[in-house]
């Protein structure tokens, strides 16, 4: 059984055993937290936590990405689309186009991206 960091988090992810994602992280005031669930040469899977406000610039990755949102609203804009994502939903952001993420209230994301 995993033990817990001195914010009561769970400090790892046991392969075989079930996990609540949205408890894999906390919020931070004014921050975006992020944990790292799997890194492989072939894609990776990452835990975000942002404050309301927070926000990631517009970028472009070379590889295709899917963000589920596990808790609050986000928009993310895809292309100069902007999409509002609620917490059960996911939307792809297809490799090389530009794309950036601000949250509409306090929100936890998975984030996966395939890189083959």
């Amino acid at each position: 059984m995993p033990g817990a960091t001195k914010q009561g988090l769970p400090d790892e992810l046991s392969a075989g055993a079930p996990a609540r994602l949205e408890d894999l992280t906390g919020y931070q005031t004014g921050s975006i937290v992020s944990r790292q669930i799997i890194q492989k040469k072939t894609g990776s899977v990452t835990l975000f936590a942002f404050d309301k406000g927070q926000a990631l610039s517009e970028h472009i990755a070379p590889f295709d990405a899917m963000v589920q949102v596990l808790d609050g609203e986000v928009e993310i804009t895809i292309s100069g689309k902007p999409l509002k994502v609620s917490s059960g939903e996911a939307v792809i952001m297809p490799a090389n186009k530009p794309h950036a993420l601000r949250a509409l209230t306090r929100m936890k994301m998975l984030l996966t991206m395939i890189r083959t």
